[in-house]
């Protein structure tokens, strides 16, 4: 304080000056901490629509591109390893194609077993065959002595016996061998539900196992063990909120973009819309969106692209909508009708 002159006061000197200089370094801390605000080019396109639905009335829906047969997911009716794998993704397929096998031994072995018994059957159809042609010709001759006394009863019906004996054998002989046969048909049942086949004729769009693995039908988990469908043509799934689903019109066709590429725009064509209005599964991740709404899905078919759409991507879509008059029209042709 020695340093300080005697009439030196702290609040009405140093006290502003401290505070001048705090200000001057917020500032200073401020101005260096703004965040850019320099205008740059959007990192991925709007969707808009062009040609005709450029100016017209239209309704906007986002979608996924799916297969036209929609994806279909193989299983297997059989548990067992997995010793045979004969598709990879990209591979397109004919209906009943083999995709995959799992382990046969122990059908092959049932089925091994099954034509034992089959040729043991045969074989005591043949032995009771022979008894029962050698009873019944044992029995004729004793009926055909004329003599009562040659023969004694007892004889007679000690053949009989025999005879019927060699009966009941070929029966059940036949009926073992109904049984085998039935047991190897089953086998070779069974030996050809080990081989899954395509269902349809298409792409493989998903392989998830692999040679080893064992498999269950009982599932295990949600991924599938293989997935394909009809990707010629390819399909896309529209999702239109439900306030907007009356001013859609049904039966144009609907200008469709690539998500992230609005300039290569293509003409889709319609195929149905789905009857049932659903809760909103397919989401685009945009900050408003909203998912607490109910769609109605449009499927619209795709041109050939070369490649510019693929099973799964994400799309945006533009449909013309219903103009004022086409009420007015379907009301006019109600009352004609009428």
């Amino acid at each position: 304080m020695a340093l300080l002159p005697e009439n030196f006061s702290f609040s009405r000197k140093a006290l502003p000056v401290i505070a001048v200089i705090g200000l001057v370094l917020a500032v200073i801390f401020i101005w260096n901490g703004l965040p850019d605000r320099q205008l740059e080019e959007p990192e991925r396109e709007p969707p808009r629509a062009t040609g005709d639905l450029a100016n017209a009335a239209r309704v906007a829906g986002a979608g996924v591109v799916e297969p036209s047969s929609e994806t279909i997911q193989i299983g297997t009716a059989l548990s067992g390893l997995v010793t045979d794998l004969r598709v990879q993704p990209g591979d397109f397929v004919e209906k009943g194609q083999p995709l995959f096998t799992v382990d046969t031994r122990a059908i092959r072995a049932q089925l091994q077993q099954a034509n034992a018994s089959i040729g043991e059957a045969r074989a005591t159809i043949a032995e009771a065959q022979t008894a029962q042609a050698t009873a019944s010709r044992q029995l004729a001759l004793y009926r055909n002595v004329d003599d009562p006394a040659a023969v004694s009863q007892s004889e007679v019906i000690r053949a009989e016996g025999e005879a019927s004996a060699a009966r009941t054998r070929l029966q059940l002989a036949r009926a073992r061998l109904d049984a085998a046969q039935a047991l190897a048909g089953s086998a070779r049942t069974e030996l050809g539900r080990a081989t899954v086949r395509a269902p349809i004729a298409g792409e493989i769009l998903a392989v998830n196992i692999r040679p080893g693995e064992f498999l269950s039908t009982m599932g295990g988990g949600s991924t599938p063990f293989i997935e394909m469908g009809e990707t010629r043509p390819l399909h896309i799934r529209v999702d239109i909120d439900e306030e907007q689903a009356p001013r859609v019109a049904m039966g144009e066709p609907a200008i469709v973009s690539p998500r992230g590429a609005a300039d290569r725009q293509v003409e889709a064509t319609f195929v149905r819309a789905e009857p049932l209005v659903v809760p909103k599964r397919s989401l685009t991740n945009s900050a408003s969106e909203r998912v607490d709404v109910r769609v109605l899905q449009v499927i619209y078919q795709l041109p050939e692209t070369d490649g510019l759409f693929r099973v799964g991507q994400q799309i945006d879509a533009f449909i013309p909508a219903k103009t004022n008059s086409e009420p007015a029209k379907a009301s006019s042709q109600a009352e004609q009708g009428e």
